[in-house]
């Protein structure tokens, strides 16, 4: 097992997915963030089972820097919930693995 995560959330407009993906990446939260337009979620919220096309946001960061990530994913973020989900990455490429680290801080 690595230090290295990934971080999965969506967001409701590319404008947005970009604006959250730009200041962790400025803020040496994230090495890389990918922006998946298009996915559709369906999923319940305040009772009500509702759909929506969003944008998939899949941040490359560290087990130390999370808890910072997580926090600035919540004060950029539009959603009173934010998806935030952090996933291990096992293993990987030695090189993209360590440019992940020196991205981060």
């Amino acid at each position: 097992m690595t230090d290295k995560r990934l971080v999965l959330s969506t967001a409701g407009s590319q404008e947005e997915a970009r604006k959250i993906a730009h200041a962790l990446v400025d803020r040496r939260l994230a090495a890389c963030v990918n922006i998946v337009p298009g996915v559709e979620s369906v999923y319940r919220w305040q009772g009500k089972v509702e759909t929506a096309t969003e944008w998939l946001l899949v941040m490359k960061t560290t087990a130390a820097a999370f808890p910072a990530l997580s926090k600035a994913l919540h004060e950029l973020h539009s959603y009173d919930v934010p998806e935030c989900v952090m996933l291990t990455v096992e293993d990987g490429d030695t090189a993209y693995l360590e440019w992940i680290g020196e991205s981060v801080q």
